[in-house]
């Protein structure tokens, strides 16, 4: 037991502001474990989740004097996240919807970004429920319990190439939909 394990975060962090190593090995054992398994259950890759544990740590110790952070499991489940999209990004798994408002926003500058996400979300909903069952039960199983194509496949009793070519077909129209309504709401 560290002579620093009865220290709160926000006592961690003030004192991680201030340089101390002690601090940020207290943070880092205290929040280990929560940061890989949350990067885990989304990539469902160990060495990939172990990779993304340590740039948040990295980054928080990097940016330690500039962080003004007030809830330390939030600020870490955040960059959690931030960093499971980018490594899906990487690896064409994940279309996240901002970038679809963003890339509607640069064709038309002037629609409303509040009416656009709004519009966007619904249409989502209406988009996945109109797809074929079986194209639907495998965006849903992938995007949405975070399922890698090789589970669903095994689960479903398909090749992985199927639900590969399915995801991508649910993923092409839901990228041209999505942006044909951000295109009508530009219009009005």
């Amino acid at each position: 037991m560290s002579a620093y394990s009865t220290y709160t975060d926000q006592e961690l962090l003030a004192k991680l502001r201030g340089g101390d190593k002690f601090a940020f090995d207290e943070i880092y054992t205290k929040h280990w474990s929560k940061v890989y398994n949350q990067s885990f259950k989304k990539l469902h890759d160990p060495e990939l989740a172990k990779d993304i544990t340590q740039e948040v740590f990295i980054y928080l110790w990097q940016h330690r004097e500039n962080n003004l952070i007030e809830n330390l499991p939030a600020y870490l489940f955040t960059s959690v996240r931030n960093n499971v999209f980018r490594a899906l990004k990487k690896q064409d798994r994940f279309i996240p919807v901002t970038d679809l408002i963003i890339e509607a926003r640069a064709f038309y500058p002037d629609a409303d970004a509040d009416l656009l996400a709004k519009e966007f979300f619904k249409t989502y909903d209406i988009l996945v429920n109109a797809m074929p069952p079986a194209q639907q039960r495998i965006f849903r199983m992938h995007y949405h319990d975070d399922l890698s194509t090789q589970e669903i496949a095994k689960i479903l009793k398909l090749s992985r190439g199927t639900v590969q070519n399915q995801l991508t077909r649910a993923v092409t129209l839901l990228r041209a939909s999505l942006l044909s309504i951000a295109l009508m709401i530009s219009q009005q």
